[in-house]
Order: C-alpha cells, then structure tokens, then sequence
C-alpha cells in the first residue's frame, strides 16, 4: 500500500467542478479545501508505487489543476520497487530517490 499527500492548487475560476473531479478519482480522498486560495490538500492510496504516480499524473491531467505536488510520501513493501533501499531519500525533496526517478524519467 502507498500513501500520497498531495498538495493541490487550482483555478479558482473552476474551484468547485474541479474539487468534485479530484473526489470522483478512486483512491483519493479530499482532507482539506480553501476557496479563499484555492488550494487543496489529498490523499491518495495506491496499490504501487507506479500506480500511485500514475495516480499524480492523473491528478495533474484535471482541467483546473494549476499545480499538484507530492508533499508526503509513504510505502510498505513493494515488490515492483527496483530500488534496493527504500530508505534512501533525496536530501532537498525528502522523496524516495525511486519514486523521483519514476515521476521525472529523463
């Protein structure tokens, strides 16, 4: 199982139509919403950690979604990771160095 914060944040024009579509999304539940600012704050569960990228990138695709970023990241064992040490972590994102390299390939 892997668990995303995500930290969303949308046009305000579309704010109500595009918290309705991040709620449709299976996997995801809406923790926090600020019209004011237009920001939201999620969660995301996922199977893998490709399916949870692919969940980001789905995510991001949402008419509205001015920006989506993986503020919180956690995964119990999987065994799709390539990586062979889960705990090596990117100093400056604080991300998995395995889930970087799936959401940036190049």
């Amino acid at each position: 199982m892997n668990l995303s914060g995500i930290a969303v944040s949308v046009s305000p024009r579309n704010y109500d139509e595009t918290v309705t579509r991040l709620e449709e999304l299976s996997g995801v539940e809406v923790h926090y919403q600020d019209p004011a600012s237009a920001r939201i704050v999620l969660v995301q569960e996922a199977e893998s950690v490709d399916a949870e990228v692919a969940g980001l990138k789905q995510i991001k695709a949402i008419p509205g979604v001015v920006v989506a970023e993986l503020v919180y990241h956690y995964f119990a064992d999987d065994p799709n990771l390539d990586d062979p040490d889960p705990n090596e972590f990117d100093e400056a994102s604080g991300i998995s160095k395995s889930v970087l390299q799936r959401l940036n390939p190049n």
